[in-house]
């Protein structure tokens, strides 16, 4: 008889339904907002006072319709020359701001020198 032989041996799990077990799908639309007690529809959203909404995989603006292909593409090449600007003002700042600490570093090292040369 071994010593680590295994007697665990689980049941084997029935095979899952392929169709739903809910029957929601079946009830028309006024008998869902009775039982459910919910109005649901497409995701809306407002974004700068333009309210959107998602239809048929497209975002639509309730006042306009769909934004064109070529205006999104403005917008995305707009958005990264943007993202690119700020980055390099990031840089700049960054740059700036080492060229500060080394100014004040190097003032109060003449400070401390000027003070060692002429003790008050």
């Amino acid at each position: 008889m071994p010593l680590f032989k295994s007697t665990f041996s689980p049941k084997k799990t029935p095979a899952r339904k392929a169709a739903s077990l809910s029957s929601l799908h079946t009830l028309d639309r006024s008998t869902r907002e009775t039982e459910l007690g919910i109005e649901y529809g497409p995701p809306c959203m407002n974004i700068g006072g333009q309210n959107w909404k998602f239809e048929e995989g497209q975002w639509i603006t309730e006042s306009s319709g769909t934004v064109s292909n070529k205006e999104m593409q403005r917008l995305k090449k707009r958005n990264t020359q943007l993202e690119e600007e700020n980055n390099l003002l990031k840089l700049k700042i960054e740059i700036l701001m080492d060229m500060l600490t080394e100014t004040t570093v190097q003032y109060h090292l003449m400070e401390k020198e000027l003070e060692d040369v002429n003790p008050h």
